[in-house]
C-alpha cells in the first residue's frame, strides 16, 4: 500500500533523513521505532506531504505521490494522526469528527463505526474538545482521522501522554483495524512494549537512517529495546 524508497531530506545543512525505504502492507502494523530527534516526525511529515523530499519516491497503492500535495494524499486514503493529537479545541466532538470529513459532501454521515471502536466519543458528542482528557482526545483524534475510511493509517505516537487503560483501547483498535485486511497502518512509537505488542514488520531509527529491520517476532532476539535505549 506504501512503498518509500530512498528519500533525503534536509533542513539547511543538515541531512535529516538518509535514504530511508519502507513498506507498509494492507492487514499490517508496521512499527518505526526511535528516539526524539531521529527524524521520526520528519519522515511523517514527508509521507503527509508538508514537506517536500529533496530525492527519493514515494508510492501509494501503485501510484507516485511524492509530488501531491497533503489534501491530495488525504483524498487519495492516507488517514493522519500527528504527535499532539491537534485536535480544535473549540469545536465539539461531534464538530471535530466531521473535520476529517471536510472534503466529502455536507450530507455525509460520520461512521457509526467509530462509535463502536470508541464508546467514550457518542457520549460526548456535544463537549468541546478542548474540554476532553489528554486520553479522549487521542481516542477523538484517531476516530477524526478514520471518519474517511483511509486505505492507511498513519498515528505518530499515539501513547504519548496517555493513560495506560486508554493505551490499551487504542492497542485494541489498532490491531483491529489490521485485523480486517483493508487497512494498512504505520505507527510511530517510542513505547517499546506497545509497539512490540502491535508490531507485524518493525523498522529502528537512529540519525535518520533505519538500522534494524524485521519482523515483529523477531524483535526481542534482535535486540530491539537497547537499540531504542541506547
Amino acid at each position: 500500500m506504501l512503498d518509500v524508497k530512498n528519500i533525503n531530506q534536509y533542513y539547511g545543512g543538515s541531512h535529516i533523513l538518509r535514504d530511508m525505504s519502507l513498506q507498509a502492507r494492507l492487514g499490517q502494523v508496521t512499527v518505526l521505532l526511535g528516539r526524539n530527534g531521529v527524524g521520526k516526525t520528519t519522515l511523517l511529515k514527508s509521507l503527509m506531504g508538508l514537506v517536500p523530499i529533496k530525492t527519493g519516491s514515494i508510492e501509494f497503492d501503485g501510484s507516485p505521490i511524492q509530488n501531491d500535495t497533503p489534501y491530495e494524499r488525504a483524498r487519495a486514503g492516507i488517514g493522519f494522526v500527528p504527535q499532539g493529537r491537534e485536535i480544535f479545541a473549540r469545536l465539539t466532538v461531534e464538530e471535530n469528527l466531521r473535520m476529517g470529513l471536510a472534503y466529502k459532501s455536507a450530507s455525509t454521515p460520520v461512521p457509526a463505526e467509530l462509535y463502536e471502536l470508541f464508546p467514550v466519543l457518542r457520549q460526548m458528542l456535544g463537549r468541546r474538545g478542548g474540554d476532553l482528557s489528554g486520553g479522549q482526545q487521542q481516542q477523538l483524534a484517531i476516530a477524526r482521522a478514520l471518519a474517511a475510511k483511509p486505505r492507511l493509517l498513519v498515528l505518530d505516537e499515539p501513547t504519548e501522554g496517555i493513560q495506560p487503560s486508554i493505551i490499551k483501547d487504542i492497542a485494541r483498535v489498532i490491531r483491529m483495524l489490521a485485523d480486517r485486511g483493508d487497512m494498512a497502518i504505520l505507527l510511530v512509537e517510542q513505547y517499546y512494549d506497545f509497539a512490540q505488542e502491535l508490531a507485524d514488520d518493525y523498522l529502528v531509527m537512529q540519525r535518520g537512517e533505519v538500522v534494524s529491520r524485521g519482523l515483529g517476532k523477531d524483535m526481542a532476539a534482535n535486540g530491539v529495546r537497547q537499540l531504542v535505549a541506547i
